[in-house]
């Protein structure tokens, strides 16, 4: 078996792209847009030992734009490996400037910066563009540097008003440069323009699609485990549920979750998921109804830090002690994605980033000895989703606005008490329903009510009503780096106050927020 699961993992993987980053805030987005063409691509850092890069053996290697400059000390360099390999390499941005330094191009700083949309005219014909149909390209800009001289070895095949060479093709070898971002969405051709490049000039087959990935997952997941018994930590959240359903198709009864109903979940989330996972999918999962515990600890506390820290340190203790009781379990599996394992992957000179860790189970005691198995590790958010719903789960569940592992603990502002948390859910609860059945829960990329702990005078009837707050957010947003307020109509907003205040009887005034990000955050704390 594990012959066999080795060799369909190597076969869907065999097809596959490798991206250099050289810190570009659209890194990620590079890869989503190759997975989605159906090819297996990973990350590196620009700096990755030689050894790596050679050994993950890729059809093809792109280089990510990064904020740096190419004459600042220390800047990122071009591994003299990626030349070696001799396969196709497509340089965007910092790249395409990386590769024309490379091989004797003069770079400098220009004083008309391009930042944002800009039209690039094509000037020759080139492989890259085969599958664009017109001259003039809308794109997306994000730099201050430009090629001044090019390289000797390439020709130019692109401009703008301010740029001469807007990219470039080397005269013998498939090694392309683009000064533009094909991977952002404002770049109308650019996925026909990563499209040619993966399949056609790199040669990769379409090959990871989510039939093969649930197959291939789920045969590696039995040879890895065998008749051995995994714990998992159900949260309800999008990723969790995803690896439950994963594992249980993999291995059946030998699957143990633990739910821990915190009441700090979303409305009767608890009994969602006990319906969900246990009565329809027939897992094996332990409910723990701790919201006693929870509110216990947080009485008192305003500060956010703390109250995420005690949310968490709960979590951790009843889970240990979940894990001590069933002492037959061997693994235990945590929804670790793809942005996750980028982000907590050190550069060979050192340089990372912290594991963003509240959505899996840190500081379990080494006394319990479990392997960890982290079925989603190598894929997107978006993947994850897609996964899911082919696992049966019901997409308008696994296509659900983020949550935040601390749950309703940071969006009720100041202490967290029984009370609030109920008012805040059923608040929640109704802008949400109103948000789908005005078909906008879609076109919003996140949406969620706050609790403010102040009284606000109101009338109901007549009767005068001193009650409290609540705060309406939404958000658009293509990455969550940056983020619009949404500009839901007046109409709807309307509706959703109403409703607030009429069926929930500690609540006298509902606010909406128009905040951007930044400055303001999404999320309140």
């Amino acid at each position: 078996m594990a012959n066999s699961t080795a060799s369909k993992m190597m076969d869907i993987k065999h097809s596959k792209i490798l991206i250099l980053d050289y810190g570009s805030q659209y890194t990620q987005l590079i890869a989503r847009r190759v997975r989605e063409l159906d090819v297996y691509c990973e990350i590196y850092a620009w700096d990755a030992r030689t050894e790596a890069i050679a050994a993950y053996e890729p059809q093809g290697i792109i280089l990510s734009g990064g904020p740096e400059s190419v004459h600042m000390e220390n800047a990122p360099t071009l591994n003299e490996s990626v030349m070696q390999l001799n396969i196709p390499v497509l340089g965007i941005c910092y790249g395409m400037q990386l590769l024309n330094q490379y091989f004797g191009g003069v770079v400098e700083g220009s004083e008309d910066k391009e930042f944002g949309y800009a039209q690039v005219n094509l000037t020759d014909t080139s492989s890259l563009f085969a599958q664009v149909e017109k001259q003039a390209l809308d794109v997306w800009m994000s730099h201050g540097d430009k090629v001044k001289s090019l390289a000797p070895v390439f020709r130019a095949i692109a401009h703008t008003s301010s740029t001469p060479y807007a990219a470039c093709e080397h005269v013998e070898l498939p090694i392309f440069g683009v000064q533009f971002h094909p991977e952002v969405e404002h770049t109308a051709d650019g996925r026909e323009i990563l499209a040619e490049f993966v399949h056609q000039i790199c040669g990769c087959e379409k090959l990871w699609k989510t039939d093969n990935i649930i197959d291939t997952h789920v045969e590696n997941i039995k040879a890895l485990v065998g008749d051995e018994k995994v714990l998992l930590g159900l949260s309800g959240g999008v990723d969790s549920s995803v690896v439950a359903a994963l594992l249980h198709k993999a291995i059946g009864d030998q699957l143990v979750c633990v739910f821990v109903d915190t009441g700090l979940l979303r409305y009767q989330e608890g009994d969602q998921v006990m319906q969900t996972m246990a009565d329809k999918m027939d897992i094996n999962v332990i409910r723990v109804n701790a919201q006693e515990r929870y509110f216990s600890a947080l009485k008192g506390e305003n500060d956010p830090e703390r109250k995420r820290k005690i949310i968490g340190e709960i979590f951790i203790r009843i889970f240990e002690q979940q894990a001590r009781e069933l002492n037959d379990i061997q693994w235990l599996a945590q929804g670790t994605i793809y942005p996750d394992v980028i982000e907590s992957a050190a550069s060979s000179t050192g340089k990372a980033h912290v594991i963003k860790s509240h959505h899996n189970v840190g500081g379990l005691p080494d006394d319990l000895a479990l392997k960890l198995i982290e079925p989603l590790k190598d894929l997107f958010k978006d993947e994850v989703r897609q996964l899911g719903v082919s696992l049966g789960l019901a997409p308008e569940m696994v296509y659900r606005h983020p949550f935040p592992g601390p749950g309703l603990g940071v969006r009720i502002l100041g202490e967290v008490t029984a009370e609030y948390a109920d008012i805040l859910a059923r608040a929640d609860h109704i802008f949400i329903e109103e948000l789908r059945r005005h078909d906008l829960y879609d076109k919003t990329s996140q949406a969620f009510a706050v609790f403010l702990p102040v009284k606000s005078v109101g009338v109901v009837g007549d009767a005068r009503r001193y009650e409290y707050v609540i705060a309406l957010r939404a958000v658009e947003t293509i990455d969550f780096m940056t983020a619009r307020w949404a500009h839901l109509p007046y109409e709807f907003i309307d509706v959703v106050s109403r409703r607030i205040i009429n069926e929930i009887d500690k609540v006298s005034r509902v606010v909406y927020d128009v905040s951007s990000k930044p400055p303001a955050t999404i999320e309140w704390e």
